[in-house]
């Protein structure tokens, strides 16, 4: 009998990895919502956790220019998707998590 493929409601391939956590959006009961965002991973070191690090340009309507931004949140990394420091991944907003982590890591970007 084969296992049915669980939809988490995002257009993202799911891991080929099995996890036994329940803050996994694919093997345990997390659900996601809200924002999605593309990012690089600068820090793996925290348990079960990745800094995710992602530019953006923020407009200046007096100068008429753009400046150059970077945000950084702390993401939750389920066992099933085995992370690096500089992997591309996208995350996804969930419940609060811990007292910093309202993100989850939901797929590994293959560059």
């Amino acid at each position: 009998m084969k296992k049915k493929k669980k939809d988490i409601g995002l257009d993202v391939k799911e891991p080929e990895g099995v996890c036994t956590s329940i803050h996994c959006p694919w093997h345990g009961k997390l659900k996601v919502r809200g924002r999605i965002f593309k990012g690089t991973v600068t820090s793996v070191k925290p348990m079960n956790t990745a800094i995710v690090k992602w530019n953006y340009f923020q407009r200046i309507p007096k100068y008429e220019r753009y400046e150059r931004r970077k945000t950084s949140v702390s993401a939750h990394n389920p066992e099933c998707i085995k992370l690096k420091t500089g992997d591309m991944v996208t995350v996804a907003e969930c419940r609060p998590l811990s007292k910093t982590k309202k993100f989850v890591v939901v797929e590994k970007v293959i560059k």
